[in-house]
């Protein structure tokens, strides 16, 4: 740990639901799912009014509209919108220090003591919080995200998400265990639900009791590495650094369950669910891959992987769960799984695929033709082109985004960013007049390059 608080995290609020809010202002105040929109779609973001009525990611888009009132919208994502305003985001905080560490396309690590003489007493980087968030939200149209600042990244992450949405939290230096001790002890990371289960057996329920256990009591529990992390978290002994621009080597997510799991059914929902995630990951940082992986951990606490490398790299979380299903088909469920995990790897700068495809088309076996020398397929009907949430153009009603669509029609709501809400249009799927746009531009004309 630091002696000073001079590690801050940002957190963007409900990022994806926020960008879709600020620019369709008929959205805002409701609740918004982004995310995939067909049968097997799985939700990657929930606004804060979805959320309430249980909406969140990694949920079915299924489950999410059971659950939602009539009136929510759900949409596909749009991610060139939420990449211009994430690197706005990204350069704000690079003018504070040269040592920002993105985690993802919304959450970010700055170390203020890298920085150009800031004030690193605790009302000197609350007053630069302030400042920070302000321009984000200027900057942005209205997106807002929330600091916390602390002597370590466990501080700073842990003081970030206690008082969402818009918060700022400082963890003044040696108040880490007050702050720390009575949070349950789910909020550390890589406590997740069986280790959690493992913990409450033996009375363990918040991190200060957690901090009452001895090294070897954990190191028995959750095993060498994994116990003695739990023993430093519970002490607030963190010193990692923040490391720049890190180069990820490979994007997963992965799952323990309270009790092992052997329908394959269940099984095959959840690699669907985690490869909605990994695709989402992966084109938030215009990154593909070529290896994917999935990972089994057994009955019996033995963990396997298997591999499936494709001829060319691929982003599209269809493709990734088609071949995670089958590598599970081939491993097996015998005894029970009490994890499982989807990753893939061998990354570049290289894209295909659609995560948020509305529909569920057929994704190619691994090894198979590629599509540019595939039998052609018949065309497609014209409702097909548009997807809820994508950005249109009409060449006389002007800019919009589609409502809905089917039946040979498509409903688009004619507004923007800095438009009041807008009227809503009926049009023949095939109207000439209406074309796929780019995402709007949120500044006012006095703020645009």
């Amino acid at each position: 740990m630091r002696r000073e608080a001079s590690v801050l995290h940002l957190d963007l609020d409900a990022f994806f639901a926020a960008v879709e809010q600020r620019d369709k202002p008929s959205l805002r105040g409701r609740p918004v799912v982004v995310g995939g929109t067909g049968g097997r779609g799985v939700v990657a973001t929930a606004s804060y009014e979805a959320r309430a009525y249980g909406a969140r990611s990694a949920m079915s888009t299924a489950e999410a509209r059971r659950r939602c009132p009539p009136g929510t919208a759900f949409l596909g994502g749009r991610f060139g919108a939420y990449r211009r305003t994430s690197d706005v985001v990204m350069q704000l905080l690079r003018e504070l220090s040269p040592l920002v560490e993105p985690v993802s396309i919304d959450e970010a690590y700055v170390d203020l003591a890298a920085g150009p003489g800031h004030d690193l007493t605790v009302d000197g980087v609350t007053a630069l919080a302030r400042r920070l968030k302000a321009g984000i939200a200027a900057a942005t149209g209205g997106v807002t995200g929330s600091v916390g600042i602390g002597s370590s990244k466990l501080m700073a992450k842990i003081a970030s998400d206690l008082d969402k949405p818009d918060g700022l939290v400082v963890v003044p230096p040696g108040s880490e265990l007050d702050v720390l001790h009575p949070l349950p002890v789910t909020r550390l990371g890589g406590v997740g639900p069986a280790t959690a289960e493992r913990l409450h057996t033996v009375g363990v329920r918040t991190v200060a009791d957690l901090a009452r256990k001895p090294l070897h009591d954990l190191v028995a529990l959750a095993g060498r590495a994994h116990g003695t992390g739990l023993y430093q978290l519970a002490r607030a002994e963190d010193d990692r650094p923040v490391v720049a621009e890190r180069e990820a080597k490979s994007v997963s997510q992965e799952s323990t369950f309270e009790r092992d799991l052997t329908d394959v059914a269940e099984l095959n929902r959840l690699i669907d669910a985690m490869a909605g995630r990994v695709g989402g990951r992966l084109r938030a940082s215009s990154l593909s891959g070529r290896t994917v992986t999935l990972k089994l951990r057994r009955y019996d606490f033995t963990t396997i992987t298997r591999s499936q490398t494709l001829p060319q790299p691929t982003d599209d979380a269809r493709q990734v769960a088609s071949i995670a299903r089958r590598l599970l088909a081939e491993a097996g469920t015998g005894g029970g799984l009490r994890l499982l995990g989807v990753g893939v790897s061998g990354l570049s700068q290289y894209a295909q695929g659609d995560l948020f495809a509305a529909d569920d088309e057929a994704v190619p076996e691994p090894g198979e033709t590629a599509v540019a020398e595939a039998p052609a397929e018949p065309e497609p009907p014209a409702d097909r082109r548009w997807w809820p949430g994508q950005d249109v153009v009409h060449d006389e009603l002007g800019p919009g985004w589609v409502w809905g669509r089917g039946l040979g029609r498509v409903t688009v709501r004619f507004e923007g960013p800095l438009t009041p809400p807008g009227p809503v249009r009926t049009l023949a799927a095939d109207d000439p007049a209406l074309h796929p746009g780019d995402p709007p531009d949120w500044r006012p004309a006095t703020m645009a390059p």
